[in-house]
């Protein structure tokens, strides 16, 4: 369902967010992203949101889409990343992720009690992929996390205790920003997650990172980008 504009009036309390429509209606809506989202929005730019359709819930609309002070769009919605990278995969876009069988969501692994985000298995293996969204961007460098993430640091001890057994490992980096043409690690805002991230790589972890293209009409991963080590 195509995406609905508005004008962004205010993000508060993490979850919320306030807009006008075209008409001059005022309303709150659900702002799915528990990140900071530093450089993602503007107070008065346009941004775009979905509607549920459901009257039950609170918020039956929920913030997608915002323009970044440069005037790139930034998909905001870090529920969208898993349903973005699986059928970008389905799709035969990410070309390093074909060739299995079978695609499994959620599935529990680990020692620390985790859940992977995608398991693809085939006759060459299992692949876990564990996928982040990336809104933060410093001039055309896409950074992650946008704030210290010791849950993000968990799935990286995770994914480089798979590669040490030999196991296929990857972090998919699911670049929500159109104006973002590399990756890497946020070093200044988690230095922890920087060294467990470098610790991994060392180890076998492969790192792959897909840009989306964005409108109004529809959101789709469309190209690889660079790893920054």
């Amino acid at each position: 369902m195509p995406l609905q504009q508005a004008t962004l009036m205010r993000r508060y309390k993490r979850f919320l967010a306030d807009i006008e429509t075209p008409s001059g209606e005022t309303f709150t809506i659900h702002c799915p992203n528990t990140g900071s989202m530093k450089n993602c929005w503007v107070e008065n730019t346009p941004c775009w949101y979905s509607d549920s359709g459901n009257p039950k819930r609170k918020y039956r609309h929920t913030l997608e889409v915002t323009t970044t002070p440069e005037g790139a769009l930034a998909g905001v919605n870090t529920g969208r990343a898993n349903a973005l990278v699986e059928e970008a995969i389905t799709n035969g876009i990410i070309t390093e992720l074909q060739g299995y069988d079978e695609l499994r969501r959620e599935v529990r692994y680990g020692d620390e009690n985790s859940r992977i985000d995608l398991l693809l298995s085939g006759p060459q293996g299992d692949c876990y992929v564990e996928v982040k969204n990336v809104t933060l961007a410093e001039g055309g460098r896409g950074l992650f996390p946008d704030a210290v993430s010791s849950r993000g640091a968990k799935h990286l001890r995770e994914l480089q205790k798979l590669a040490g057994n030999g196991v296929r490992a990857v972090l998919f980096y699911c670049v929500q920003h159109t104006g973002i043409e590399t990756v890497e690690a946020a070093r200044e805002i988690d230095p922890e997650y920087a060294q467990t991230l470098d610790a991994a790589v060392a180890a076998g972890v492969e790192v792959i990172a897909y840009r989306a293209s964005i409108s109004a009409e529809e959101i789709v991963l469309a190209e690889a980008i660079s790893f920054a080590k």
